[in-house]
């Protein structure tokens, strides 16, 4: 059958998934579905098609709902949680942390040569999205944060969860930037949980 098109400045919906269609649309841009229901030819749609654009509506509703509670559960945590908890020293820390999409958070502080940082970050809200994270060192961080190439002294990949463990070849303050690498039309920020510990080598700590 060939599909009839959609009346002139009439939105019309999908018959198979719901969405809106738009005027004028031969089929649904989402599904392929051809014959799309447009408004006027709605009230006289079978039942089951009606009920299932209905259908389909409560579900984006409630898709869009959970979002934003999420969003606010997320912001309002991380709002509570407050500024990070200082135990003697910068990178002896715990909190968390609300991270914009394309932004960072950074955690900094002097390391001693062969002192080392241990800790483990994982992103809470939305569980299971991706945080990167970075150390540079205080020439690197510059040229970072002006926007330069800049070469990290140790890295890891995005990943929901990671386990930090750095040894430092020198004496120097080190910057620990974890990124929301999702891009800022995305409008996902990420409230991500960050521990770190400073161990002396000194003190003969193990890793583990």
């Amino acid at each position: 059958m060939v599909a009839t098109p959609a009346r002139p400045g009439t939105w019309g919906a999908c018959r198979f998934c719901g969405v809106a269609v738009a005027a004028g649309a031969l089929r649904c841009e989402i599904c392929g579905a051809d014959r799309p229901v447009t408004a006027s030819e709605l009230p006289r749609a079978s039942k089951s098609v009606r009920r299932r654009i209905q259908l389909t509506g409560i579900l984006r509703s409630l898709i869009v709902i959970g979002v934003v509670v999420t969003i606010t559960y997320a912001i309002v945590s991380a709002v509570i949680a407050g500024p990070p908890v200082l135990t003697g020293d910068p990178l002896t820390t715990s909190g968390t942390y609300l991270v914009n999409p394309g932004n960072y958070t950074v955690i900094w502080g002097e390391i001693t040569g062969g002192d080392y940082v241990i800790g483990n970050f994982s992103s809470v809200t939305p569980a299971g999205t991706n945080i990167a994270l970075l150390v540079y060192n205080t020439s690197e961080w510059m040229a970072f944060e002006h926007g330069a190439p800049a070469v990290a002294a140790w890295s890891l990949a995005a990943t929901p969860d990671g386990r930090i463990v750095y040894s430092a070849p020198v004496t120097d303050n080190y910057y620990f930037v974890f990124t929301n690498p999702y891009p800022a039309s995305s409008h996902l920020a990420i409230a991500v949980y960050i521990t770190t510990q400073y161990e002396s080598n000194v003190a003969g700590s193990g890793f583990a």
